[in-house]
């Protein structure tokens, strides 16, 4: 177990990035805010974020954290975890068991155009923009 008060910020990112990396599991104590007795939880990390800084008018900075997004194995759904609040974590060798919900936002299409050629022509390549907007890197010899 490594404790994240010994080691600086950047020692506990580079092993949460590598495990990550690896998708190995990870222990973490976990203290939240406002609350006196810290809780240990088996994480699956999906990604690490950078929380915005903020500068008040009196120059008091607030903000700039991090912020580990992760599947909790004890509720099993996605949660966030700030970094100041890991109190100490191992990392497992033992990979990812849950799976991570999709993204739950859809856009409905706009309807296809049934009487023009041309027009559902048109449609089509707006629909799917990666090849409507690819261009190549290297200049194609004809």
């Amino acid at each position: 177990m490594k404790v994240t008060k010994r080691q600086t910020t950047t020692k506990t990112l580079t092993d949460l990035y590598r495990a990550l990396d690896r998708q190995t599991a990870v222990t973490i104590t976990y203290l939240k805010p406002g609350e006196t007795e810290p809780t240990v939880r088996t994480i699956e990390i999906s990604e690490l974020r950078t929380t915005a800084v903020k500068i008040s008018k009196t120059g008091k900075v607030t903000g700039g954290g991090f912020v580990v997004i992760a599947m909790c194995r004890l509720r099993g759904e996605a949660r966030e975890f700030h970094l100041s609040g890991i109190l100490a974590y191992t990392a497992h060798r033992s990979g990812y068991v849950l799976t991570r919900p999709e993204p739950t936002t859809y856009e409905r299409p706009a309807p296809a155009p049934a009487d023009d050629v041309q027009a559902l022509f048109f449609y089509e390549l707006a629909r799917d923009k990666d090849d409507a907007d690819y261009r190549p890197r290297v200049r194609l010899a004809a």
